[in-house]
């Protein structure tokens, strides 16, 4: 008789195993969520109402009339074509673009300069008081120093110009000229706004390691040179930083220009969102002001996205 053989058994394969069911949260990490939303939910309703809102009410509102008494009529672009024919806001503009660029740089280079003396050998209660002292103009309200301002550089009766008649210097029309007004304006502003920038600076520096400097040093670097090789670098994060917030509180200058000159001579030191709160509450153009501040924002974003683009080449970070 011939066998047969039956075939091998195949092997079993084994069953597959439920998957195992996530971990339910415990009361203990829902109660800690439920406390972590509402430590953030007073911020985030604060960011929605005071700033998405407004942003999203100004867009709406550009492509509208509306001087309040009458019903809004809608209008499309007619807004944005009536900003554009404006040379009012066009020299609004120049002269916040101007304002912006002389106005940051000079503000960084004072903090930067005045941050690098004070990290210097100095005592403890010496460097606190400078520190005390630069950054209180900015505790305080721009509209109260720039009146103070405004008797200070006072071409006839301003102590600015006193002070220069000991030496011998005519009275400057700090106020009444184009280009003193521009100045003036600058100067009164980065006296306020250089606090800010000056404590981000110390506190960059004093993040620094001092083996660094004293590798430098062995190196041969000192000085100037130890400055821009080591020290620039090492900072360029905080350099961003500042430039950054610099940048957009310039771009939204108002209060300065608005009490020292009043936009003036002529419209030497007229700023963007002065021409906004004129074309809004004095003229009651709402569309048209809300276009002009569309036109800001879009100006802003630009320039801080062209910073942060740039940052990829010139920021080092450790």
């Amino acid at each position: 008789m011939t066998n047969i053989q039956t075939p091998p058994a195949r092997a079993e394969r084994p069953e597959a195993r439920p998957a195992q069911d996530a971990p339910r949260p415990s009361a203990r990490d829902r109660g800690t969520r439920l406390l972590a939303t509402l430590f953030l939910a007073p911020t985030i309703i604060g960011i929605v109402v005071f700033t998405v809102v407004p942003i999203v009410g100004s867009v709406v509102l550009s492509l509208f009339h509306w001087n309040v008494i009458d019903s809004p009529r809608f209008a499309g672009a007619a807004n944005y074509g009536a900003v554009f024919g404006d040379e009012t806001v066009l020299v609004s503009f120049r002269n916040t673009l101007v304002f912006m660029v002389i106005a940051v740089a000079l503000q960084l280079l004072v903090a930067l300069a005045l941050a690098l003396t004070l990290n210097g050998r100095m005592p403890v209660w010496l460097r606190s008081v400078f520190r005390s002292a630069f950054f209180f103009p900015l505790v305080l309200s721009a509209a109260s120093i720039s009146v103070v301002m405004k008797y200070l550089f006072n071409q006839d009766f301003g102590v600015v110009n006193w002070l220069l008649g000991f030496v011998g210097i005519a009275p400057v029309p700090w106020l009444t000229s184009e280009n003193a007004a521009m100045a003036t304006v600058v100067l009164v502003y980065v006296w306020q706004q250089f606090g800010f920038s000056f404590l981000l600076f110390v506190g960059g520096l004093n993040n620094i390691p001092k083996e660094i400097h004293e590798a430098a040093a062995l190196d041969g670097a000192t000085g100037l040179r130890k400055h821009l090789s080591v020290t620039l670098p090492l900072l360029s994060p905080t350099l961003l930083v500042a430039s950054v917030v610099g940048i957009i509180n310039a771009l939204q200058v108002f209060e300065q220009p608005y009490v020292l000159t009043n936009g003036g001579p002529g419209d030497s030191t007229r700023t963007v969102v002065m021409v906004i709160y004129e074309t809004a509450f004095e003229q009651l153009r709402f569309g048209e002001a809300s276009a002009v501040g569309v036109l800001l924002f879009v100006l802003i974003m630009a320039v801080t996205a062209l910073q942060f683009r740039l940052s990829r080449r010139f920021v080092h970070y450790q």
